[in-house]
């Protein structure tokens, strides 16, 4: 499976969750996004950070809710839940109150917000998960290659130190010494980074082996043009993007985002004349992932169809409090993003043979 299909399915359940804030559709969500890193990811060490991005959503929505709590909302709101001493603040900060009372629609407003941002980490904790940095790099643009490195660097970063930790401590605990607490972790996080300055330097070393950083000669009007392209289309992107979730620019809205995005592409073809790099069996863009990108997609564009014919529907009021509803449409849309759980390639578990034709090995 080419690793951008993957990126593509979560980025696109991440759209969907931007567009609404209904708690019963961001659940289900979250449950499409769990089942098929459930499913599909491999034993690889970044397939373990599933885990954590769960751990900091959850962290995210708790302190959503203690902020609400603590410097109020501003959802009016009626049913009052506890009322908490209010700290004096001066003329200058009319607005803002810390602690007075704590009404159950400005939670509720708090959780239905939170909930929206921890479906965001968890859909891109799905994409890092399921998708290989390594091969996501080998298919970036020439132009991108620099920066696609040091991205992959920084991903890798933290799944590799949480193996390490749990190897060091699962070492200790062998040899029976302490793991925990202050005196184990002091002892413990020396031997961590003196690991990731080897590995630093064994990787400095490797690219330097390589070749890395060698650039072809390309002519001064080139650089130019490429240049010009690639930052005018990223302006055009960008004024486009927001013409379109903007209710004003619908007219110029997407053909200034097709033309940035042709005005970038060129200038980033442009820009790969500069590298020299092969690339040793490129991953291919099969069947396999145009279903699992293009079912990322449907669920996007499901999502945005149906808010803006029934916006209610997607953002439910909190004033009256009344108990959200599940819209059949939205999430019949969002079960479609289930399709790579049953199409994408089973991962092969540590001791069991690969997939493929057995050779008879019989005498």
């Amino acid at each position: 499976m080419h690793p951008g299909a993957w990126w593509v399915w979560a980025l696109g359940l991440g759209v969907a969750a931007s567009r609404t804030t209904n708690p019963l559709l961001l659940g289900l969500l979250v449950a499409v996004a769990g089942y098929v890193v459930a499913a599909r990811r491999t034993e690889a060490p970044w397939a373990r950070s599933y885990g954590a991005f769960v751990k900091i959503a959850l962290v995210v929505l708790g302190v959503r809710l203690v902020f609400a709590v603590l410097l109020g909302s501003p959802i009016p709101g009626s049913h009052v839940l506890v009322t908490l001493p209010e700290v004096p603040l001066p003329d200058w900060a009319q607005g803002v109150r810390i602690g007075g009372r704590v009404t159950a629609e400005g939670l509720v407003f708090a959780l239905y917000d939170g909930l929206k941002l921890a479906t965001l980490l968890i859909c891109v904790g799905a994409a890092n998960a399921l998708a290989n940095p390594s091969r996501l790099l080998k298919s970036l643009p020439g132009a991108l290659y620099e920066a696609g490195v040091a991205v992959v660097v920084a991903l890798t970063f933290a799944p590799n130190l949480i193996t390490d930790v749990r190897r060091l401590r699962s070492a200790r605990r062998l040899r029976g010494r302490p793991d925990r607490g202050l005196r184990g972790l002091l002892q413990v996080g020396l031997p961590v980074l003196e690991g990731a300055l080897e590995r630093s330097v064994a990787l400095a070393a490797a690219m330097d082996a390589r070749g890395y950083g060698r650039t072809a000669d390309v002519p001064a009007p080139v650089r130019r043009l490429t240049a010009a392209l690639t930052l005018g289309g990223l302006l055009g992107v960008c004024a486009g993007t927001y013409g379109v979730l903007g209710a004003a620019g619908a007219g110029y809205a997407l053909p200034l985002l097709a033309l940035g995005t042709a005005a970038a592409l060129g200038g980033l073809w442009l820009g790969g004349r500069r590298s020299v790099r092969t690339r040793y069996r490129p991953d291919a863009w099969g069947a396999r992932a145009w279903l699992v990108a293009g079912s990322g997609t449907v669920v996007a564009v499901a999502l945005i169809r149906f808010g803006s014919l029934d916006p209610d529907a997607l953002r439910p009021g909190v004033v009256p409090l009344t108990a959200p509803e599940l819209p059949l449409w939205p999430a019949l849309a969002i079960l479609a993003g289930l399709l790579p759980a049953l199409i994408a390639p089973a991962p092969v578990r540590p001791g069991e043979p690969a997939p493929g034709p057995r050779k008879d090995t019989r005498p």
